[in-house]
């Protein structure tokens, strides 16, 4: 049984996997960490970026792949290991969508869907976690959603997924303190990213618009929260404003999105 650290965690030096590393959240959070003095490791799909990254200085070291693939994702935590001696850290920030009902999209888009945003963070976590339980003031961070505290129409897939990543920090956090690992959870709302563009069906809701939080900014609160210990972030006042209502009256959430849904993506049984 290990102790939980007290004060606060110190980044530098710490030996960190960031899933998500070629754009967006996952980008920023591992230039981040990095300028912080951390030794971070970036993985995605996208080889040229994550190269590119490497090279500004951005990160340490990088492995591209898709981390759906189990074999992938056992040769990131290898990698990362026999580079680093050891693991401190994963930052799960790799995920997609689809946009449409739930009935309108096929099954494998929801089979992909739950793989990238919950099934493979998991097992990568899984993976890690003889290695964290060796590490040195280990930490996990699970990049989440706000949708995942109370759905939106048109995100089914997403919303369930990210739902899951929450229920399992709550799992990991309990289960995982006495071995000193720490669970964050962070509750992104509206962020700068190519999540549009990326989206493996549908196109952007016209309701989906206004202003964007900046990836950098997104990253600083992520890694302050992990300087403090936190178990939660959720930045931004869009996030924050969304997260109250979700817990205090999220009816109206629903009466807006409804609102939104029958105006903009008329049912076409009618």
């Amino acid at each position: 049984m290990m102790a939980m650290a007290k004060g606060p965690r110190q980044l530098s030096g710490k030996r960190i996997i960031v899933t998500g590393g070629s754009s967006g959240v996952g980008r920023a959070v591992a230039a981040d960490l990095t300028r912080r003095g951390a030794r971070v490791l970036v993985t995605a799909r996208r080889d040229e970026r994550l190269r590119a990254l490497v090279e500004r200085g951005d990160a340490e070291a990088f492995l591209a792949g898709d981390i759906c693939d189990p074999p992938t994702r056992q040769q990131i935590v290898a990698t990362a290991a026999e580079h680093f001696g050891g693991i401190d850290g994963v930052v799960a920030a790799a995920g997609g969508g689809a946009i449409g009902r739930f009935c309108d999209l096929a099954p494998a888009t929801f089979a992909r869907i739950l793989d990238l945003d919950f099934l493979a963070q998991a097992e990568l976590v899984r993976e890690c976690l003889p290695w964290l339980a060796t590490g040195h003031d280990p930490v996990i961070v699970l990049v989440g959603s706000i949708l995942g505290l109370h759905p939106l129409p048109l995100h089914g897939e997403y919303c369930a997924a990210k739902a899951a990543l929450r229920s399992l920090a709550g799992t990991l956090r309990t289960e995982l303190a006495d071995d000193g690992i720490g669970v964050l959870l962070v509750n992104l709302g509206p962020t700068e990213s190519e999540f549009w563009e990326g989206l493996l069906a549908g196109q952007k809701p016209p309701w989906s618009r206004g202003h964007r939080m900046p990836a950098d900014r997104a990253a600083r609160s992520i890694t302050r929260a992990m300087e403090r210990r936190r178990r939660d972030v959720t930045p931004g006042w869009q996030a924050v404003g969304y997260a109250i209502a979700a817990r205090l009256a999220p009816w109206l959430i629903d009466a807006a999105a409804s609102r939104h849904l029958r105006r903009d993506q008329p049912d076409p049984r009618r």
